[in-house]
């Protein structure tokens, strides 16, 4: 069975990882702050974004796997994943701009994410209901 659309969305999520990542390796090569934050807020708002994704991602992305092998529709995959994606980049620009307090896009991005992660979960018990 192939997992092509899974398999997109996890490549994406990899790259978004990779570009979180690398804020954060800027700030500490700028700040010379090998470890932790050394209370640098900029650096501390960075390594949440990038961890608040690594949080996250791991189950997300395991539930579209076995979304896809349980037979979700390629359309829902698509929506699915296009809706993660969405919400990552928003809670990533809200919680940078908001600097950690409420921010549009923070909210939302959370909001969706669990979203995403309520629909795959009910799809997924669904799928072994039916049998």
């Amino acid at each position: 069975m192939s997992l092509a659309i899974s398999g997109v969305y996890i490549s994406l999520t990899a790259v978004l990882m990779i570009v979180l990542s690398w804020r954060v390796v800027r700030i500490r090569r700028r700040e010379k702050i090998g470890v932790g934050s050394g209370g640098n807020r900029q650096l501390q708002l960075a390594m949440r974004v990038h961890g608040n994704l690594m949080e996250n991602a791991p189950l997300i992305m395991l539930m579209l796997v076995v979304a896809e092998s349980n037979g979700m529709a390629p359309a829902w995959l698509h929506l699915l994943g296009s809706v993660w994606l969405a919400a990552r980049l928003l809670h990533a620009i809200g919680l940078t701009q908001g600097g950690g307090g409420y921010h549009f896009g923070r909210f939302n991005g959370t909001l969706f994410t669990w979203l995403v992660l309520l629909t795959l979960a009910l799809f997924n018990l669904w799928a072994f209901i039916q049998g």
